[in-house]
């Protein structure tokens, strides 16, 4: 059996359980309108799917706006700078880094996105490199986040009191090799191993399988591999994609302003 028909299974596998195989997809890094940004949107229009874009704040050119009205707006850290100490992995908010400095940073960038974006911006923090230490974590909710991406299954629902946990699971890139795309089968492993871990356990059924791509620095494999898999993915009837709302309105114990723009629509 090829990957390929590895994936179909576990999506007939869905089909036939009378379940839906969510989804849903974020692009990192956004600040200005490139060439791999609108190559991403014209992908996103061709397969009509919500896109969740998160952008850097430190960065943001104010008429990226004009470009992004299909898409939600999450808040990618402040400026994507490390303040790891030497020898540590990559992070903006890691453990040495003082709680006063990080929050401030985050309330200049949540005020700049809600500024630019106005309604478009949903109030989730996406922690560049995916990292940050938990005494950061748990001061998002008073700062007015509904929630964090980062990437992995999540180990529940909510990262902290009401702080929704909304991963990925699925990134192309091969970051670690050449950083073109992973092999075929490294990639699919992703999908169908999240999708069986949710269905079987012991992944959170009710967190959508997350799709995580980085435009800027796509080739042209990169560009192919995602093409094909949503591809696959959209022709299924099993499958479907959610705004980052809809998403939202699977946990409990969020505030009301969580249910927002599309969710309603999700769930008819």
């Amino acid at each position: 059996m090829s990957d390929w028909d590895r994936l179909s299974r576990e999506l007939d596998n869905w089909q036939s359980e009378g379940r839906i195989a969510t989804f849903w997809w974020r692009d990192d890094d956004a600040t200005r309108m490139t060439p791999a940004l609108a190559r991403l949107l014209h992908l996103q229009a061709h397969f009509d799917l919500p896109l969740a874009l998160a952008v850097i704040p430190a960065d943001v050119e104010a008429e990226l706006v004009e470009h992004l009205e299909p898409c939600a707006i999450l808040q990618h850290g402040y400026q994507h700078r490390n303040f790891a100490a030497e020898g540590k992995k990559k992070s903006e908010f890691p453990e040495n880094r003082a709680s006063e400095d990080a929050m401030a940073d985050l309330v200049r960038g949540k005020e700049i996105l809600t500024r630019i974006f106005t309604d478009q911006f949903v109030p989730i923090m996406v922690p560049p490199w995916n990292r940050i230490a938990n005494h950061h974590l748990g001061a998002l909710a008073g700062l007015g986040y509904l929630g964090i991406s980062r990437y992995t299954a999540r180990a529940g629902e909510l990262a902290a009191p009401h702080l929704a946990e909304i991963n990925t699971h699925v990134d192309p890139i091969d970051w670690r090799g050449g950083r073109s795309v992973v092999a075929e089968d490294t990639l699919l492993e992703m999908v169908v191993g999240h999708l069986g871990s949710r269905r079987l356990g012991p992944a959170d059924p009710q967190e959508p399988t997350g799709l995580l791509t980085h435009h800027l620095v796509h080739d042209e494999d990169i560009w192919a591999a995602l093409y094909r898999l949503l591809s696959v993915l959209t022709a299924h009837p099993a499958v479907r994609f959610l705004p980052i709302e809809g998403a939202l309105a699977l946990i409990d114990g969020l505030p009301e302003a969580a249910f927002m723009r599309e969710a309603a629509e999700e769930d008819e």
